[in-house]
């Protein structure tokens, strides 16, 4: 165990747990004990409190992501740097890095690799936005949640867009295996540095593969420099192709042959997702770029050495004669050149001229479906899209444009952005406080396509007046998400720190809870989990919460099955009996087919019988189908107590009837007798 692992920082925040170490933090899952939330805490290693450069990207990263709030990038709540000790409070992502699940999957399916690349794509476009890029875009910076929700962590070596550019030197290189030309040269990095490691990410989830790989760092490096990777389609012929070209571009060494922004990307990937059978017909070089070891271009042409022996010697310029003809013949030759070059310069320039994109007007797209929308463009312009719910019109119809159809001319591959009513539109929760009804709350909730939920909490609040509301005002939801409004009753009760029952039985539980001072409690069960019977495996709230004694208490139970245990009963048998009797067992009211059998009990006084049960249990013995004793089996004391006892009458077995011969004269009574 580490020095921090069971202690309390702050005086707020219980370490618990050692998840993950880094090159210059490890990070621990911890519990806020104010705001009674499960956190995860990024420590700085003590060996590099005294280091400047390791101290200032710790600082830089907890100052990108606290300018940045989006649903698909880690939250920091709090920061902290000392003397003895520099850490980050961020959420907590009960989850596995996108590098595990490719390690798993080998090779994701290509919708589920749209799905993940949309969500990274759409972290970037709001930190870009932001003026901050990350530069270490890679699956082992992605975390992935259960329902296949994706973060983004990890911004040590981020930069704001408007500090100057570092080098390699200065450490702020990402991973090799993804990082850009222009990064691993040290050059100028902005947005399309991210996109380059976007598209390797791409090309690692299509394909199982890096499209780099190298027995060093350094000959990776160059590789990212001077190779081209082998095309996708290549190593798996099932990606489309449209996605195919997505990925190549995202890739280009040279920053301005890729996507210029994150919006960009989307854009092209929204219009694969609409219609996978899309081409881009991108134009890429297949051409390597010669590149020296630290990525500079070789332009200098090589020095060549003179023979050994040979001596520098110094002509004489010769004067020419020239002849009349000859003069003639050069002049008709001169003029045929110039005539060419003029020629073809005039139709090089035609060319060129029709070469350029024509001015067409802007197309009315309003009313459309974005399917019918792309098939009439044609690949004509470029779309962006902005979602935005309304309920007069169907979703995925095209509400606005801009520039609106017929406004104006535009050259063909300029962009026109279109505004789609989407159900999976974003909206801000709205400002909602003080004193206010609950009608007007409602009001103002659906209004802004909302659900609103009012939920009346005790409170050192004026009653009616609102406490607190979830998701925050001006967060960003989907539409249709439901708000918590929490409202003041005007009571405040005494809190208690809510003990730790995980572990006990429910009995214990409620014994403990008690004793702590609360009175409401309610004992589930859980059918899912796997632990003793009536083990209490979860407890909301938290331990170490503080709430009102009056709070009611869930206690969370498994529960879990008895294991087996054998029950093995000695029968008495009516042993005057020395006829062949049926014996069956029946176990719960359910016949015991092993067990039941045919018996002489004047054989054998006693029979035993061999069962299993898992909780208490009835067994009933029937001699010749009626009841002969019964037992009550008692699973946790493994005990069996004899309930009722029977005594048995055999049956009166009688020949079966058959016709007598008729006797003759001279046949005896003893005779008919005996055939009787």
């Amino acid at each position: 165990m580490d020095k921090y692992t069971g202690k309390k920082l702050d005086g707020r925040y219980e370490i618990r747990e050692l998840i993950g170490v880094g090159g210059m933090a490890n990070v621990y899952h911890c519990y806020d004990t104010i705001d009674a939330r499960e956190v995860a805490i990024k420590i700085l290693k003590d060996e590099y409190l005294d280091n400047e450069d390791f101290i200032r990207r710790f600082k830089n990263e907890s100052k990108a992501i606290a300018v940045l709030n989006h649903p698909n990038i880690v939250r920091v709540y709090d920061v902290s740097f000392g003397d003895m000790i520099q850490y980050i409070v961020m959420e907590y992502i009960d989850g596995i890095t996108l590098k595990e699940y490719i390690d798993m999957q080998k090779v994701l399916d290509w919708k589920e690799t749209v799905h993940l690349t949309t969500q990274i794509l759409k972290a970037l476009q709001h930190a870009h936005e932001n003026g901050i890029v990350h530069r270490d875009i890679k699956p082992h910076n992605i975390m992935l949640l259960q329902d296949g929700t994706i973060k983004v962590t990890d911004f040590g070596i981020a930069r704001f867009s408007s500090n100057a550019t570092r080098t390699m030197t200065e450490q702020a290189i990402g991973s090799v295996h993804y990082i850009a030309p222009e990064q691993a040269r040290g050059e100028k990095t902005d947005g399309k540095t991210d996109i380059y490691s976007v598209g390797v990410m791409m090309y690692e989830m299509l394909t199982g593969t890096l499209p780099f790989d190298g027995d060093s760092a350094v000959s990776v490096a160059l590789m990212q420099l001077q190779a081209n990777a082998k095309r996708p389609r290549e190593i798996n012929p099932d990606i489309p192709e449209g996605l195919e070209e997505i990925t190549i571009k995202a890739m280009q060494k040279n920053p301005a042959d890729r996507y210029h922004s994150a919006v960009e990307m989307l854009s092209d990937i929204e219009r694969f997702r609409l219609n996978p059978s899309i081409l881009f017909n991108y134009q890429f070089s297949d051409t390597d770029r010669a590149v020296d070891d630290v990525g500079i271009q070789r332009l200098e042409p090589e020095y060549e050495e003179p023979d050994d022996g040979e001596e520098d010697a110094i002509y004489e310029e010769d004067v020419p004669v020239r002849s009349p003809v000859l003069s003639a013949i050069k002049g008709v030759i001169l003029a045929a050149v110039i005539a060419l070059v003029v020629f073809g310069g005039i139709a090089a320039y035609q060319g060129y001229i029709s070469a350029q994109p024509k001015e067409i007007e802007v197309p009315n797209f309003v009313g459309m479906t974005l399917s019918e929308a792309n098939a009439q463009n044609n690949g004509k312009f470029i779309f962006t899209y902005v979602s935005r719910f309304s309920d007069d019109i169907a979703v995925d119809t095209i509400i606005e444009q801009s520039p609106a159809g017929g406004s104006k001319k535009m050259k063909e591959g300029s962009t026109i952005e279109l505004i789609v009513n989407s159900a999976d539109t974003s909206v801000q929760v709205p400002y909602i406080s003080g004193s206010i009804g609950s009608e007007e709350i409602i009001q103002r909730i659906e209004s802004a396509n909302l659900v609103p939920k009012i939920l009346y909490v005790e409170s050192t609040q004026t009653a009616q007046k609102v406490d607190a509301i979830y998701p925050p005002t001006g967060t960003e939801v989907k539409i249709g998400s439901t708000v918590y409004v929490f409202v003041s009753k005007g009571v405040t009760k005494e809190k208690i720190k809510m003990p730790t029952i995980k572990g006990f039985t429910a009995e214990e539980a409620v014994a403990i809870l008690k004793d702590a001072g609360f009175t409401d409690y309610s004992v589930e069960y859980d059918e899912n989990i796997q632990a003793g019977k009536d083990e209490v495996v979860r407890q909301n709230p938290l331990q170490g919460s503080e709430v009102a004694s009056d709070y009611k208490i869930k206690v969370i139970c498994s529960k879990g099955e008895n294991k087996e245990k054998a029950v093995n009963l000695e029968v008495d048998l009516p042993s005057d009996v020395s006829a062949e009797v049926k014996l069956t067992v029946l176990l719960d009211g359910a016949i015991d087919s092993e067990n039941s059998k045919s018996v002489i009990p004047a054989y054998s006084p006693y029979y035993t019988v061999n069962l299993k049960v898992k909780d208490d249990a009835n067994i009933v013995i029937l001699l010749d189908d009626e009841k002969y004793r019964e037992y009550k089996v008692n699973y946790d004391n493994n005990s069996i107590d004899l309930i009722n006892s029977y005594s048995y009458t055999p049956k009166q077995t009688e020949a079966p009837a058959t016709e007598a011969p008729a006797a003759s004269s001279d046949t005896s009574s003893e005779e008919v007798t005996a055939q009787e």
